[in-house]
């Protein structure tokens, strides 16, 4: 189990930030990808916390 926070090439939906987010914290991709979608019902800036992610964090290529 890998504890680095990367974005998984194997089970990606968009960009593999929720997969990536579920292995590190050993969820399920299905529940951090639900959770996501629910946070979206909320005034906030998760979409904007998504793509930072997705700009922050490493491909599992690189490790």
């Amino acid at each position: 189990m890998s504890r680095k926070l990367v974005r998984p090439r194997e089970g990606r939906m968009i960009a593999g930030v929720c997969a990536g987010l579920a292995r590190r914290f050993n969820m399920s991709p299905f529940m951090v990808r639900l959770l996501f979608l629910l946070s979206l019902l909320l005034p906030g800036t998760q979409v904007i916390v998504y793509l930072v992610l997705w700009v922050l964090m490493p491909n599992e290529d690189r490790y």
